[in-house]
């Protein structure tokens, strides 16, 4: 009996994971089966704990997330410095939030001497404002206005679904690991607007958060579902109503620590685009208004 509920928990536990890593990615659960090449129907059973996983499933399941498999079975590795295996058990007591908190400060008290940027870099979801106020805020200071995900496409010469499609979540990460190296090489000032997801890729977003002055673009879940709505693009947000709306909020709460990570916070619900414009040209003047 003791057995089959440890069993039972380790299932749950492994579901949590896959879910957690999806959302992360922004991908639909129709897009992780077709990536993995498992049924959608199976997926969902694995995701709530109810599925008998095979050592196959997991490698399907993260090389279409271009993740370690250990990241998916939670393999511990204490081959390192045993300070190391210490410092991982404390910030594992800690809440997504404090463990944001901590890696910043680690970051701010080995990293010293950064100089301060001139590149300013916005983060969040899709339908916070990224794109209309970074154009406006490039506008202002007389910068360039960069898009992470148009650079991608041009240097692979194919549009973003083609990318997915053909390579893969790995083959679009080393694309944006890329995009994102060369545009920071060429451009000394600049607003750069990332993908949403890519916050979700560790050493892409820590290029970000060192070569940038990051801010976090945000919203609440009903401001991002009704601007979404009105570009008329769902992606990877699928179905209708309350489906949708789960899907968002489950991507949001994925990310939130990630996000949490920026440099400073802008939330652009309940305020005019001229409003929000405003308390960004203010957060960002000490960088591009050098």
């Amino acid at each position: 009996m003791g057995d089959q509920a440890e069993f039972t928990a380790m299932a749950k536990r492994l579901g949590d994971r896959v879910k957690r890593f999806r959302a992360r990615r922004g991908m639909s659960r129709k897009d992780l089966s077709q990536h993995a090449g498992i049924s959608e129907r199976y997926l969902a059973q694995l995701e709530g704990g109810q599925a008998n996983v095979s050592f196959n499933i997991l490698w399907l399941l993260a090389q279409a997330m271009d993740l370690p498999v250990a990241e998916l079975i939670e393999a511990e590795t204490d081959e390192h410095h045993p300070d190391l295996a210490l410092a991982r058990k404390f910030l594992e007591t800690l809440t997504p939030d404090q463990q944001s908190e901590a890696y910043i400060l680690l970051r701010q008290a080995f990293r010293r001497g950064l100089k301060l940027s001139r590149r300013v870099a916005l983060v969040g979801l899709r339908g916070a404002g990224k794109t209309t106020l970074g154009q406006l805020l490039a506008q202002r200071y007389g910068v360039p206005f960069v898009r992470v995900t148009s650079v991608i496409e041009q240097i692979a010469g194919m549009d973003m679904t083609e990318i997915l499609l053909s390579m893969g979540q790995k083959g679009y990460r080393k694309l944006e690991f890329s995009a994102l190296e060369t545009t920071i090489e060429s451009q000394k000032s600049m607003v750069l607007e990332s993908g949403g997801s890519l916050v979700s890729e560790p050493q892409t977003y820590d290029v970000l958060l060192q070569s940038c002055f990051t801010v976090w673009v945000q919203a609440s879940p009903e401001e991002h579902m009704r601007r979404v709505m009105s570009q008329g693009d769902l992606r990877p947000i699928e179905g209708q109503g309350r489906a949708a709306m789960e899907d968002l909020r489950s991507i949001l709460d994925a990310r939130r620590h990630l996000y949490g990570r920026a440099d400073a916070v802008l939330n652009t619900s309940d305020r005019s685009v001229e409003q929000s414009l405003e308390e960004l040209s203010r957060l960002c003047a000490p960088h591009l208004g050098l």
